[in-house]
């Protein structure tokens, strides 16, 4: 899949420059080859996107000018391993109007998804979004199909059914509201199995729509074993890898038995320095600093943050460039997060975000501007 539009809304020009590196990397336009980041335009009106068949209603011409016969949606905050070929060849198989990823769920978890209900040739009889009491497949009452936000679209009949919707007064202008369930009793609609390379025994699917969402599925890379496996060299994951030394560790070696730079069951990326200080089950992103005697746990850190000496920092997500002045400590109290500012998740996860600047007060106790 050569021909993207990524369509942002929330802070769309960090999104666009954090691409950029991509777009370079892995596409070449001169070979109509393409990865565009596109913010709302407000060319049809004045509104922000407001669902998400409205997002792509609001960039209609720039996807029909490609002239494509099939438009594959897909959900910017999921996180899975597929290879979409299959399940675009069965959409063309079935002659379908729209073909939607199925995962099978429990049906706790399936209150949190459209649920699909099937045929014996996988076509949908019926789509509930988000139902309180979700109805179970035939095979087993404790288990519900549920829509992945993966859709396969005959681009003529997506072109129709967006500028229909777009009129209604009464829509969410929703695919999984409005879109899928005004198409079933009279269109071509189908399930496919989600066909997992990740290659574990449990298909790996996460959804990270909120901060602690984000979290855990950072947390789960330092496992052991992690379910979602970073190193597979059958299917692996691509991303900008920029030109930067490997990671440091110093300290240790000449009887600095309280200063060793250490990290352990941790990911630590290039250019990061663990210069005495010791990280326990967490991310260090790239050309990030942790200083002497400062001790980071469950935390992860983003680019260029620096940890001063003596910091201590539990369960904390450090964005871009943030500097942690000496001393401070974060993730053990609350209150005091909270006064500072900090955004803390109901879990009690602590968030920095970039741009923030912590001093020191003279006494030695951190404040927040």
């Amino acid at each position: 899949m050569r021909r993207m539009l990524l369509l942002t809304q929330y802070k769309a020009p960090i999104a666009r420059s954090s691409h950029q590196s991509v777009l370079a990397q892995y596409f070449c336009r001169e070979l109509g080859e393409f990865i565009d980041v596109v913010p709302p335009q407000q060319r049809i009106d004045n509104n922000w996107y407001q669902g998400t068949a409205d997002a792509v209603y609001q960039n209609i011409y720039a996807i029909e000018s490609e002239q494509p016969k099939d438009v594959v949606i897909l959900a910017g905050d999921h996180i899975y391993k597929m290879n979409y070929k299959p399940m675009v060849d069965f959409h063309r198989k079935m002659g379908a109007d729209i073909t939607i990823g199925a995962l099978r769920v429990s049906r706790d978890e399936a209150r949190q998804f459209g649920v699909m209900q099937v045929d014996l040739d996988n076509r949908l009889t019926g789509f509930q979004e988000k139902p309180a009491d979700p109805m179970a497949t035939p095979d087993d009452p404790d288990v519900c199909l549920a829509s992945m936000g993966i859709y396969v679209f005959n681009a003529r009949f997506l072109f129709e059914q967006l500028c229909d919707d777009a009129t209604r007064t009464d829509s969410d202008h929703d695919f999984g509201k409005n879109i899928i369930p005004a198409a079933i009793e009279h269109h071509r609609v189908y399930a496919f199995p989600f066909l997992d390379e990740n290659r574990k025994r449990d298909a790996y699917w996460r959804d990270v729509g909120t901060i602690d969402a984000y979290y855990e599925a950072n947390m789960d890379l330092v496992g052991v074993d992690p379910q979602l496996n970073l190193y597979d060299q059958h299917w692996p994951i691509r991303s900008f890898q920029p030109m930067l030394p490997p990671p440091k560790f110093v300290f240790g070696s000449e009887g600095h038995s309280s200063r060793r730079g250490e990290a352990l069951d941790s990911l630590v990326c290039q250019g990061a320095i663990i210069s005495g200080g010791s990280v326990a089950r967490s991310i260090v992103g790239p050309n990030t600093r942790v200083n002497s005697y400062a001790h980071v746990e469950d935390s992860i850190l983003f680019e260029g943050v620096e940890v001063g000496r003596r910091c201590r920092l539990r369960r904390v997500i450090v964005d871009k460039g943030v500097r942690i002045p000496a001393e401070t400590e974060i993730g053990y109290d609350r209150a005091a997060d909270e006064a500072r500012g900090f955004t803390v998740t109901d879990s009690g996860l602590v968030v920095i975000a970039r741009g923030e600047q912590l001093a020191s007060h003279p006494a030695g106790d951190p404040v927040h501007h």
